[in-house]
């Protein structure tokens, strides 16, 4: 088992005015790998992200960034550590390359225009950059911020909603990015709302919700542990009621009675599909097509979190 770059234990916040905004939280983080945070808006999940880059005071417990403690020697932790935040803060005045070197010295790095060049280059900005931050589309923008955080050759790299607001093929860049710094060592953590992409992406996902973290899962054992799969038979003339011959059977109709819909476990020995099939067939119902698909990684999360 790799050790934890991240390690997260018993943290909590609570705000002033008393609002708790997380709830003790303990998790750790593997090196190397890509985790997705998912949440409904308000989750906790961008306090658990500030806490961790040391932008937001923890109201309990202690947060260990690869080996350093993130309140006792933050200059180091935060070293370590690249934040691509949601919204679009940056001078816009500057020019891109400035912007991004300025990045790098920040953290007390030496400059280092190869490595800027390099960043630039993988981001698409290269051409971009002796452009003011002001003429670039929001986009643009987004890279130029995934472009600082990358400045520092950070270990743990954040990415709070990277996707929001910003076109499909600026999104897939970005995922080829992620993959490309992953090979290289990187460990990512991402908050986002399009669930397909930490079902593409991700390693392991952790479900926020209220300030809760209710689940840490590995994302392939989630989907086979909560993924429903599920047998539609397609018909030909719509049905007013579930054969009573079927009541033994986790079966419904759907689309107006067109869609017999049979579900099961797909982990179980014995789906139950043959008997299924073979009951219909005594039941003289009639369908002209079938398929099956299993619950994606969204309708595992809108579960959990009505569940919870």
């Amino acid at each position: 088992m790799t050790e934890p770059i991240i390690s997260i234990r018993d943290v909590s916040k609570t705000y002033k005015s008393g609002v708790q905004a997380l709830q003790p939280t303990s998790l750790d983080i593997m090196k190397g790998e890509i985790f997705a945070l998912l949440g409904p808006n308000g989750a906790g999940k961008t306090t658990l992200i500030n806490m961790t880059c040391g932008i937001v005071n923890l109201s309990s417990g202690a947060i260990v960034a690869d080996g350093h403690d993130i309140v006792r020697d933050y200059k180091q932790a935060r070293r370590k550590i690249g934040l691509v935040p949601q919204e679009l803060h940056t001078d816009a005045f500057e020019r891109v390359i400035d912007t991004v070197t300025f990045s790098r010295g920040l953290f007390g790095f030496p400059e280092n225009p190869a490595h800027i060049e390099k960043v630039l280059r993988d981001l698409a900005l290269w051409d971009k950059r002796n452009a003011k931050i002001m003429e670039l589309s929001g986009g643009m923008k987004r890279r130029v911020l995934i472009a600082k955080a990358l400045s520092h050759e950070p270990k743990i790299l954040f990415l709070d909603e990277p996707s929001a607001g910003v076109d499909v093929e600026l999104r897939r860049d970005m995922w080829e990015m992620v993959r490309s710094l992953r090979k290289s060592g990187v460990t990512i953590i991402l908050t986002t709302h399009y669930i397909e992409e930490a079902e593409e992406m991700a390693d392991r996902v952790g479900v926020i919700d209220k300030g809760q973290l209710i689940l840490v899962e590995e994302k392939n054992a989630l989907m086979r542990k909560l993924g429903k799969k599920q047998l539609t038979l397609e018909l030909p003339t719509a049905l007013q009621a579930v054969p009573a011959g079927l009541n033994g059977y986790n079966v419904e109709l759907s689309n107006e009675g067109h869609q017999l819909v049979y579900s099961f476990d797909a982990q179980a020995s014995d789906t139950g599909i043959p008997s299924f099939l073979k009951r219909i067939g005594e039941l003289g119902v009639d369908y002209k097509d079938l398929h099956t698909e299993q619950s994606s990684l969204e309708d595992i999360f809108v579960s959990l979190v009505h569940r919870k």
